[in-house]
C-alpha cells in the first residue's frame, strides 16, 4: 500500500462512486424486507389477521431479496467493467 495522498483520494472517490450505485434499489429492498417482516409477524401473531397476510409477506420478502441480488449483480458487473485506474 502506498502513502500517496492523491492516489488515496482517487481510491476513496472510486469507492464512494461504487457505493452510490443503485442506492434507491437497495433502500427499496430494505424497506420491502421490513414491510414483509412486519406483515409476517402480524399475520402469525395478530388476532384476527387475514389468511392472506402470511403468503403475501413471504412474497414481499422474496421480492425484496431478489432486488438485493439484482443490485449485487449489477454492481459487480460495473466494477468488472470499470476497474480502479490510478491514472484516471
Amino acid at each position: 500500500m502506498t502513502d500517496d495522498p492523491q492516489l488515496l483520494a482517487k481510491r476513496v472517490a472510486y469507492v464512494k462512486a461504487i457505493r452510490g450505485l443503485y442506492r434507491n434499489e437497495r433502500i427499496a429492498g430494505l424497506v420491502g424486507s421490513l414491510v414483509g417482516a412486519l406483515l409476517l409477524i402480524w399475520g402469525r401473531m395478530g388476532q384476527g389477521a387475514p389468511t392472506w397476510a402470511v403468503p403475501v409477506a413471504f412474497l414481499v420478502i422474496g421480492a425484496a431479496w431478489s432486488l438485493f441480488a439484482y443490485v449485487i449483480i449489477r454492481r459487480t458487473r460495473y466494477v468488472r467493467a470499470h476497474p480502479f485506474d490510478p491514472q484516471s
